[in-house]
């Protein structure tokens, strides 16, 4: 192999007319003095004039028959140059193709590579290729075997993939590395174009995985990824294989030769990164495999170059698409922290485009560098300007909508680049044209109003499509289209022609769209009225009437045939006619009669799509494998380490948790100093000169003030710094939960001492400046002390949690919990609870707990006993959970939940006292019956996106399997049966704070058939395994 290596490189010189001793272009070559004649030209025209005369002596020598191989090589070179710069040569085509089927090596290695860069591959002369292909593939010299796998990797048809795949597969297992890397390429490029013609050799596809040379590994990688991508579950298996290749990689057992200024093999990183994040989603068990060589990356990957920071970019994101662990979130956090905070303009790129993907995980990790954020909005730099604006469309909910559109709109009308207005207006949800035409065609009570809206909606569109219609959005253009086709009337002294002649322009657009177009051709149909109108549609069919487009075409032909006709145009395409709105029927119930006599005649019943492709999977292959459950009935609660994502933490008292309002409610009473003349300083008083502020300061100050301004209403509905879970600098400190005492109800006959956080009207404890006033617990022996002031508002009003102090002797021992329950508040005794659970017993404090539940929320309810003979001061509850908010709401579904907290307080004679705590809620806790209609449920199941699919156990006791398990789940997880039809049945649910989840039930060989659809895409998964759950338990 080395001789041929060393006789082709000593050769290639040659191959360009070079100077074997110099590698210079020689004075001789005609393709140096080609170069050097276009290099000393000073206009285009010139150019122009070059290239033509030696295409022309191109193709006088290529014609010849007396022209040698040696000048045949050297002409194909001339004609890639002239190709390159945009000139045709397709003269030399089959020249190229011919040199490639003759010659020696070197004349065969210029036509492929000629070939390669004239031909597509749909081009027909390939066909002539395929013979000269199969020859060399079976070659028994390794550079003309290299040359053809080069060629089918590049532009091979898809039709001819059979006849070579056969040789292909016979490379893999080639002794020599080059030939099975470029072999595992060529598959590459057929799986991309032909996917179903490489199925069958996917377990080869696994031995180059393992294969002992890198370069075949690293060619294989290509493949997984596509694969992964499509089905991810088909490739679990090969996690652990994918994990030991990056921490070989990452810990330099790679030769030397792959690595890139002291970074080994940062490319083949990247794809194994991506490979991971697509294994690790929504996978805790494949992605813990991942942990460790995530972290070590991380940790390599801190050298100050640009390839580390593509790593550590990779890095962040994988780490926030698997199943998250905190540990690794927080460096992640850190990472894209000091992305945004550089100075240098290519890592704050990096780091506005790490958070832009993070942001779509969780919003609030925004909230950290808002400032930063906000001076990038002014940045000089355009890119960190547009993906800052990226970034704020990724975050915009109901209450920064107008802020943020409005930036967008003042970035467009600076941006003079027609890619980047496309880009930021094409950003339209689908929904909103139609909503903007449906306001504009059914119009306000107004008659006035209407007609001026109308009219300025046209005038506003015609001057648009003036300026630069390019510049515009599809969806843009098509709401003009349809604007001006229908009001255009309304505006006085405008001609239909003119109308018609703004439009035309569209058509010709490169970039606009089949659907565009019609939309301007319906237009145009509308106004087509008069002598002028026909003769510009007549101009616009003889111009456009050849195009390929069939849509197209028709839309023409409709156009020319109505202008033509007036009469009919004004019966198809009526004007100011007011018509009765349509209704819709979703659930075609107008065929019920037709679907009644199809079935009784005999047709087979519609099955849904998922149940076709179940029977057609069984059709093809028998499953051997039980059904299991989806969650393993072992499975550990989740612990606020093990959350995914940083969530918010609302302290608010009420249930709205809009923490911006009430950090304006906090600070109503603070003292305010805006506008006050500084005249007394640490020296005592100040003279003028001293007391009075520079004018640069005083700016300085007001243009901070208008920022913070625009960050609160820019991420205003994120939540609030103080209850991110993780901020992207690194840990942040769990906001502590402070409970103010409440005084024994009068009316309460169990005699309690209650004691909750404020009620919604009371200012939160994290935006209160007074200092907090602890509560005193009265000894085990009856004594008690004034508890000051009753507070005697409704318990199920506040947050959601109380605290009660029982009067009686405690007996820690008694496990019934006669006496907690006798405590419980009167208004809650009668709803549902849980069994009371001990958390904790410490010293002289007993903590016990159970959870309420009533329609609206889910109320936690803590019983505080003080076991000793003296008096507890300054007792104080913190709660520090990252999966419920502070009103027991969840802010993720989790299958269980988990609350924790810090009990602390002191003895008159000890030091301070403190005692952690938990307690573990179900999913259970928080369905609730979801009340809707059939038609309702309809819709509903079409706007959700998130589903999970899966056999459940069939309660087959009954008369009735089907109703009897519905039973049982409606009993067990409070869910709402809509309807149940045949074998089939519709069950809906619900979050608290009305987060909905509908379920599609189905008797199928005996299981039960589900499929689960959510906003949410953890719900389905959650509340499937409580199903689980509840149909082994019975």
């Amino acid at each position: 192999m080395s001789d041929v290596v060393e006789k082709t490189l000593t050769a290639l010189p040659s191959l360009l007319s070079l100077d074997s001793q110099s590698g210079k272009l020689s004075s001789s070559s005609k393709l140096g003095n080609l170069i050097r004649g276009i290099t000393e030209l000073t206009s285009k025209h010139d150019e122009e004039k070059l290239i033509q005369r030696e295409l022309v002596s191109i193709k006088e020598q290529v014609s010849s028959p007396n022209t040698s191989m040696r000048q045949m090589k050297e002409l194909m070179v001339r004609a890639i140059y002239c190709e390159m710069l945009g000139y045709e040569a397709s003269f030399s085509y089959i020249h190229a193709i011919k040199l490639a089927q003759q010659g020696t090596a070197l004349d065969k290695r210029v036509g492929y590579l000629a070939v390669s860069l004239f031909l597509n591959e749909s081009d027909e002369l390939l066909l002539l290729l395929v013979n000269t292909v199969l020859k060399d593939l079976q070659s028994t010299n390794l550079i003309e075997v290299c040359m053809a796998l080069t060629v089918v990797g590049q532009i091979f048809p898809k039709d001819m993939i059979p006849a070579v795949l056969p040789l292909v597969e016979e490379k893999l297992t080639h002794p020599k590395e080059i030939i099975r890397r470029k072999a595992v390429l060529a598959l590459y490029k057929f799986y991309l174009i032909a996917p179903n013609q490489v199925q069958h050799i996917h377990s080869k596809f696994r031995k180059a995985l393992c294969d002992k040379d890198p370069g075949v590994m690293s060619a294989s990688l290509h493949i997984y990824f596509e694969m992964v991508k499509e089905k991810p579950e088909g490739y679990k298996d090969l996690t652990g294989s994918f994990v030991t290749i990056l921490k070989q990689v990452v810990g330099g057992k790679l030769p030397i030769d792959f690595n890139y200024h002291s970074v080994p093999a940062p490319w083949l990183q990247i794809q194994l990164l991506r490979i991971l994040s697509l294994l690790g989603k929504n996978d805790r068990s494949m992605s813990e495999l991942m942990y460790e060589v995530l972290d070590e990356s991380l940790r390599r990957a801190e050298m100050n170059h640009n390839i580390t920071y593509a790593i550590l970019f990779e890095c962040v994101k994988t780490i926030y698409t698997i199943h998250p662990k905190a540990e690794l979130l927080e460096k992640a956090a850190k990472c894209i922290g000091n992305f945004v905070l550089s100075p240098k303009i290519n890592l704050k790129y990096l780091g506005l485009k790490a958070l832009t993907y993070v942001v779509q995980q969780d919003a609030n990790l925004a909230l950290q560098h808002q400032m930063t954020i906000i001076e990038c909005l002014d940045h000089s730099d355009l890119i960190i300007k547009r993906e800052t604006l990226e970034l704020l469309f990724r975050i915009t909910n109901s209450q920064n909508v107008k802020v943020i559109v409005e930036k967008l709109l003042e970035f467009l009308r600076q941006s003079k680049d027609d890619y980047i207005t496309i880009d930021l207006g094409g950003k339209m949800q689908p929904d909103i044209p139609n909503s903007f035409l449906r306001l504009l065609s059914e119009g306000f009570d107004s008659v006035e109003e209407n007609r001026q809206l109308r009219l300025l909606a046209v005038e506003s569109y015609l001057s648009l499509l003036q300026d630069r219609p390019a510049k515009l959005s599809q969806r843009f253009l098509q709401v003009i289209s349809w604007v001006l086709g229908e009001y255009s009337h309304l505006k006085e002294g405008l001609e239909p022609v003119t109308v018609l002649r703004l439009l035309a322009p569209l058509l010709d657009l490169r970039q606009s769209s089949t659907e565009t177009k019609s939309w301007a051709l319906t237009a145009m149909t509308k106004l087509c009225d008069g002598p002028a109108c026909v003769s510009v549609a007549q101009e616009l069919a003889d111009r456009h009437g050849g195009s390929l487009d069939t849509v197209l075409r028709q839309r023409l032909h409709e156009l020319q045939h109505l202008a033509a006709h007036p009469e009919l145009r004004t019966r198809v395409l009526p004007r100011n006619v007011g018509l009765e709105p349509l209704e819709v029927d979703s659930s075609l119930s107008f065929l019920d009669g037709f679907v009644s006599e199809a079935l009784a005649a005999g047709a087979a019943p519609y099955k849904p799509p998922h149940q076709r492709q179940e029977e057609l999977a069984q059709e093809k292959a028998l499953s051997v494998e039980p059904y299991g459950l989806s969650l393993p009935l072992s499975m550990s609660n989740c612990s606020v380490a093990e959350r995914p994502y940083p969530t918010a933490l609302s302290t608010s008292s009420g249930l709205s948790g809009n923490s911006t309002e009430l950090s304006h409610k906090g600070g109503s009473g603070a003292l305010k100093l805006e506008g006050v003349k500084r005249v007394w300083g640490k020296e005592g008083y100040l003279t003028q000169t001293e007391a009075a502020v520079p004018m640069e300061e005083m700016a300085q100050v007001e243009a901070d003030r208008e920022k913070q301004q625009l960050a609160s209403s820019l991420f205003v509905g994120l939540g609030s710094l103080s209850s991110t879970g993780l901020c992207l600098m690194g840990k942040a400190e769990p906001t502590p939960h402070r409970f103010r005492r409440r005084a024994k109800g009068q009316g309460s006959s169990s005699g309690t001492s209650e004691r909750s956080s404020p009620d919604s009207g009371s200012v939160p404890p994290h935006v209160d400046s007074a200092p907090h006033l602890p509560l005193d617990l009265p000894a085990n022996n009856g004594a008690q002390e004034d508890l000051g002031e009753d507070m005697s508002a409704s318990l199920i009003e506040t947050n959601g949690m109380a605290v009660v102090d029982p009067d009686t002797y405690i007996d820690l021992h008694d496990p019934d919990h006669v006496h907690l329950i006798s405590s419980l508040p009167g208004e809650l005794s009668a709803l549902p609870r849980s069994e009371i659970t001990p958390l904790c017993s410490h010293a002289s404090l007993a903590l016990s707990a159970c959870h309420v539940q009533t329609d609206r929320s889910a109320l936690l309810v803590v019983f505080v006993a003080n076991t000793s003979d003296s008096a507890a001061r300054r007792f104080v509850l913190r709660m520090t959970s990252g999966d419920l908010e502070y009103s027991l709401i969840p802010s993720r579904p989790s299958v269980h939940m988990e609350l924790a907290g810090v009990a602390s307080y002191q003895l008159p004679d000890g030091e301070p006292q403190s005692t952690q705590f938990s307690y573990t809620l179900s999913l259970t806790d928080f369905i609730r019956p979801l009340t809707v209609s059939t038609e309702e449920y309809g819709r509903l199941w079409l706007a959700f996106s998130n589903d999970t699919k899966q056999n459940l156990r069939l309660l087959s006791e009954g008369p009735d399997p089907l109703r009897d398990t519905l039973g049982l789940l409606r009993d067990k997880l409070q869910v709402h049966i809509v309807d149940i039809i045949a074998s089939e049945g519709i069950v809906a649910c619900q979050l608290l704070q009305g987060q909905p989840c509908l379920m599609h039930c189905r008797v199928n060989a005996g299981c039960l058939a589900v499929w689960l659809r959510s906003s949410l895409p953890e719900l389905p998964d959650c509340l499937l395994y409580h199903c689980q759950r509840a149909l082994a338990e019975h």
